[in-house]
């Protein structure tokens, strides 16, 4: 399913909370500098990941799994397609629920996508918020 200018630019101005599931601490990885870039934009970053829990990542404390996550609004996954059907009903399973789940550019299930959506959950495949937000937000003056 396409996700249109408008929605995009909806999700990345009403929200301000992202958690990053597969975050990473190597600068030149898309799992670290496309959170890196939403947390200079204002953006409360929390990073996903066994290898940074309980240690600083952008300004927060890392945590290791999804059920050890508080409630953000948007989770951005950076993990391959065929583990999203697990990923999916881990999130389904959270006692609160994100406004927003978004597939990193190269990411894309359609089943999965339609599990989060069943559970009132919007869903963006196959897209990566950095270029994104430069395009629709960061250039019109709005963030």
């Amino acid at each position: 399913m396409h996700t249109s200018d408008a929605d995009l630019r909806r999700i990345l101005t009403e929200n301000r909370s992202v958690a990053v599931l597969g975050a990473k601490s190597d600068a030149w990885e898309a799992a670290y500098y496309v959170p890196k870039y939403l947390s200079e934009q204002g953006w409360r970053v929390v990073g996903v990941n066994p290898k940074l829990a309980g240690t600083p990542w952008l300004g927060a404390p890392g945590v290791a799994s999804l059920a050890e996550l508080g409630p953000v609004e948007v989770i951005e996954v950076f993990r391959r397609s065929d583990a999203l059907p697990a990923i999916a009903e881990e999130i389904v399973a959270l006692p609160w629920r994100p406004r927003v789940v978004w597939f990193q550019l190269g990411i894309a299930h359609d089943g999965a996508a339609t599990r989060l959506r069943e559970a009132g959950i919007e869903v963006v495949q196959n897209r990566c918020m950095m270029p994104d937000h430069q395009r629709l937000v960061a250039g019109s003056g709005r963030s």
